[in-house]
């Protein structure tokens, strides 16, 4: 058990039967009333982001979550499977699970999040950025770079976003997974 003065980014709680992240919180002291705490929080079920207040001193009970590396080995028809980089024990995870699926490629690094209680797989984080290598896209005009206009992309990994006119065919970019966007081009 913990109480709102324990709150800080990242911690998972149990509340309304379901397991949240805090993603942000702020301590609120009005003139009048009793103190308390304003937070962000992030069902790891289902992803959604709810806003919730809680009164200061409210006893909160706190889920142990690990994050354990993986690897992503391949797609099929039961989902997604992933390889244990510490013990080697393959998990077939479903995409509802895995944010930002669409930037998987093989061989890449992950972090699971695990109950650490249950032993259930709660949810996939990709790095911020990964490296990706366009597969297609249409080509730049040359000199046509004064505007912000951008195209259409095609990755390896089978996933579509907009790039800058001046990226071509072939060239391996940067790319933001919690935004889904371009980020540079990779020397």
């Amino acid at each position: 058990m913990a109480s709102t003065a324990d709150f800080k980014n990242g911690l998972c709680i149990e509340y309304n039967n379901d397991l949240y992240i805090i993603v942000e919180f702020q301590h609120v002291k009005p003139g009048k009333g009793s103190a308390f705490v304003r937070t962000k929080l992030k069902s790891l079920k289902s992803g959604k982001v709810i806003d919730n207040t809680f009164n200061s001193g409210v006893k909160i009970t706190t889920a142990r979550i690990e994050r354990r590396p993986h690897q992503f080995l391949y797609k099929d028809d039961l989902g997604y499977h992933f390889m244990d980089s510490t013990t080697f024990e393959q998990v077939g995870l479903q995409e509802e699970l895995i944010e930002g699926y669409a930037f998987l490629k093989e061989g890449q690094g992950v972090d699971v999040l695990y109950h650490a209680e249950t032993e259930t797989a709660l949810s996939v984080e990709l790095p911020s950025f990964v490296e990706l290598k366009i597969t297609y896209t249409e080509p730049g005009i040359k000199g046509d770079t004064a505007t912000n206009t951008t195209k259409a992309a095609t990755l390896e990994s089978g996933a579509t976003i907009q790039v800058p006119l001046f990226i071509d065919q072939d060239e391996v970019i940067k790319v933001d997974t919690r935004t889904a966007s371009y980020s540079e081009r990779v020397k």
